[in-house]
């Protein structure tokens, strides 16, 4: 009996990695050893843990029920469940909106091989925002390929396309992330909740993703007198110092820039001051001055201008 996924134009070959030995409980212990990875996967372009839970079940109950253990192989496991994964999520974004799909010609010349070059490290929550804007196709291949790692053929495969007008579907995406702030900026707002919510998260990963390399903390005079430090140097130290802490600290707006402050009592004590390039975050200023901190109003994660 041969697999046939619905979703897509073929399904992965099948080999000699599913054995007819192979019983549903020994199916179902290799597929959990698989679980977490394709539901990271799925949750990142999906952009919901929740759906991507559901895709990863669905993956399941198609794989359960592909055969009968006589006779059928899969020439990787990990692989064949990517393919299926990846494609049910593709169906998935293709039924959210009617985005159309751009048209990628098998003879266009191929990247630079620069271009190949993994962004994982802008791969954030705040790049959430951006993903939204590709098309489903150009989705798939960009987080495929930087935020996951996978080769060109393995995303072609999933994609039923061929290795090269993959490589120009994540090439396209990847200079749309890119794009100059005066094209399709990504709000400053945006990079300071996404950074925000991370620190709160305990997510290091994703606050590399949204500090420059050369960021840095400085503090005021009265900030440092509440406790905060002097100042930190490099993106590495400065995710360390905010991974897992910030839970008291609100989104807030002074002098129409987008900010955070750590509040006690309902007062503002510390304004996190945000400088923002590039959809990145480059200083984080700690001030605590109070003709200052009289500006800082509340808001609730919009534009605040």
């Amino acid at each position: 009996m041969r697999f046939v996924d619905p979703s897509a134009p073929s399904d992965p070959p099948l080999s000699d990695d599913r054995r007819p030995g192979d019983d549903a409980e020994q199916l179902a212990r290799r597929f959990e050893a698989e679980r977490p990875r394709l539901e990271a996967l799925a949750a990142r372009v999906l952009g919901d843990h929740a759906e991507a839970q559901d895709v990863v079940q669905q993956a399941w109950l198609r794989l359960a029920g592909s055969g009968d253990g006589t006779g059928e192989e899969i020439d990787s496991l990990p692989a064949f469940l990517t393919t299926v994964t990846t494609r049910l999520c593709l169906d998935r974004l293709r039924r959210r909106v009617p985005v159309p799909e751009e048209t990628v010609e098998a003879g266009e010349s191929a990247p630079d091989p620069a271009e190949d070059m993994a962004l994982a490290d802008t791969a954030g929550t705040a790049l959430q925002l951006v993903l939204d804007r590709l098309s489903p196709n150009e989705r798939i291949a960009f987080v495929m390929h930087d935020s996951f790692g996978f080769e060109f053929g393995i995303i072609a495969a999933a994609l039923g396309t061929s290795e090269q007008a993959a490589r120009k579907l994540a090439s396209r995406a990847r200079a749309k992330v890119a794009q100059p702030r005066g094209e399709d900026p990504l709000a400053d707002w945006e990079v300071v909740d996404a950074f925000m919510a991370a620190a709160r998260e305990g997510d290091f990963t994703r606050l590399i993703a949204l500090l420059a390399p050369d960021a840095v903390v400085r503090g005021d005079e009265e900030a440092i007198a509440t406790g905060t430090p002097a100042a930190i140097d490099g993106r590495e130290d400065v995710a360390a110092f905010f991974n897992g802490s910030a839970h008291a600290a609100l989104p807030v707006a002074v002098d129409g820039r987008p900010g955070s402050a750590w509040y006690h009592r309902g007062h503002a004590m510390v304004l996190f001051d945000f400088t923002v390039a590039g959809g990145r975050v480059t200083r984080i200023d700690f001030r605590a001055r109070p003709e200052l901190l009289a500006r800082v109003v509340r808001r609730d994660g919009a534009d605040p201008r």
